[in-house]
């Protein structure tokens, strides 16, 4: 076993820093026997300094995380800090500097993963970052290494525990949105601001990432059509038990039936009960691959949390170590399809529609000429209505979202129509 040990320098020591160091120090042993040479935490790069942190020596604590990745004696730089600045310029200063880089920070690789791609190319260094998608799930390295021999389709997936956990909760009790809200935050799923998550920015950015892994085609969060999940009500989900079906929210990123482009989109949607994604419970993720030689795979796990996260941090760490070792790297950014990224408006699917009508002949009639003249066609009808008021909710067959958008339009202008109450997505049939 080679004698000097490999140096590490962790940025950022919060939830997922503290148990990557922790891991380091209790795991030692394991983890210099899986690389070939053991692993020394040369240096943690903090904000707050007099913080006391359990099993981590304070001579290695510092302020300064520009000094820290500027040493020259640093082989991997882990960054665990997120956000975009200072994240972008310190990891751009490790390859630099010789160092490769483990990184979890989505909204940095979903926004500028090309360019950091091509930093660490130019200084023959490694980026991974399976940490930045699914927490502790297997997912990155599956997608860029195990299936690079196949031509995958469709990545359809949970991605987001707190969102989860708040439609979960919503689902199985009955509470409204806010309710389910206030319990994830006090038990520690939703942030003070969960505005990332539930407004989808959080489950955007990993989806970018896993459009570009799954499609070889370089794809940014701008490209990413991304709707929140505050507007789901206690109706929605009895709309969807009443087909059969429950409400998530989905990062899907697929390539186009002729296979000449590919498009990344979140948003809530209806799924049927019968699809392995509708059992996902709590705050747990899962991500459902479709492609041409492996059929359907699917990945599930907890997608968040100091352990599960650090957990996808340190097999990253041993993968780079071992290229170290070896003088080699591992895979880089794979974009050689660039194949075009479609706007929402060229996505087909189903569509549930519910609206608020005047309970009189000939409303039903006004509402499935509009659909008809869009183009949209009707699966299934529901009215119910009282004193006047009715409820309708429409079920398409598949259609354009820009055919379903002008559709809606057309329905507002119509006197009989009081109001669209919802428009709900349904996929994974």
């Amino acid at each position: 076993m080679r004698k000097r040990p490999l140096k590490v320098a962790l940025l950022g020591c919060g939830v997922v820093g503290s148990e990557v160091a922790r891991i380091m120090t209790t795991h030692a042993d394991d983890l210099a026997a899986r690389i070939g040479a053991p692993v020394e935490l040369a240096g943690v790069a903090v904000r707050r300094p007099s913080k006391v942190r359990d099993g981590i020596d304070p001579a290695l604590v510092t302020t300064d995380a520009t000094g820290l990745v500027k040493r020259g004696d640093i082989d991997v730089v882990v960054e665990v800090i997120g956000g975009i600045e200072p994240a972008r310029s310190l990891i751009t200063t490790a390859f630099e500097y010789g160092a490769s880089v483990v990184s979890a920070n989505k909204a940095l690789l979903a926004q500028d993963g090309a360019a950091l791609h091509a930093a660490a190319e130019d200084h023959d260094a490694d980026l991974y970052y399976e940490a930045a998608v699914a927490g502790a799930i297997p997912l990155i390295r599956p997608l860029r290494e195990s299936l690079a021999g196949d031509k995958v389709n469709r990545v359809l997936g949970i991605v987001n525990g707190t969102t989860n956990f708040i439609l979960d909760k919503m689902d199985s009790t009955g509470a409204g949105y806010q309710e389910a809200l206030d319990e994830a935050t006090a038990l520690g799923y939703a942030e003070a601001d969960p505005t990332a998550d539930v407004e989808g920015f959080d489950a955007a950015a990993k989806a970018a990432i896993l459009a570009g892994i799954a499609f070889h085609t370089r794809v940014r969060l701008d490209d990413v059509y991304r709707e929140g999940m505050t507007e789901v009500t206690a109706s929605d989900f009895a709309s969807a038990r009443n087909m059969g079906c429950t409400i998530k929210l989905l990062a899907i990123c697929e390539r186009a039936a002729d296979g000449q482009s590919v498009t990344a989109r979140v948003h809530p949607a209806m799924i049927p009960l019968t699809h392995p994604l509708a059992s996902v419970r709590g705050a747990y993720n899962a991500v459902f691959v479709e492609s041409d030689a492996s059929g359907q795979l699917m990945f599930y796990g907890p997608g968040a949390g100091g352990a599960p996260t650090a957990s996808a941090v340190l097999g990253d760490l041993v993968a780079v170590c071992r290229n170290r070792l070896n003088g080699s790297t591992g895979p880089g950014e794979s974009a050689y399809a660039a194949l075009p990224v479609s706007g929402m408006g060229d996505v087909v699917t189903r569509y549930h529609i519910s609206l608020d009508v005047a309970d009189k002949p000939g409303v039903l009639a006004q509402v499935a000429t509009v659909f008809a003249e869009h183009g949209v066609s009707i699966d299934t009808v529901r009215q119910t209505g009282k004193d006047g008021e009715a409820s309708l909710v429409v079920v398409t067959h598949r259609a354009s979202d820009a055919a379903l958008g002008g559709t809606v339009e057309a329905l507002r202008k119509l006197d009989t129509v009081r109001g669209v109450a919802s428009i709900m997505r349904v996929e994974g049939e």
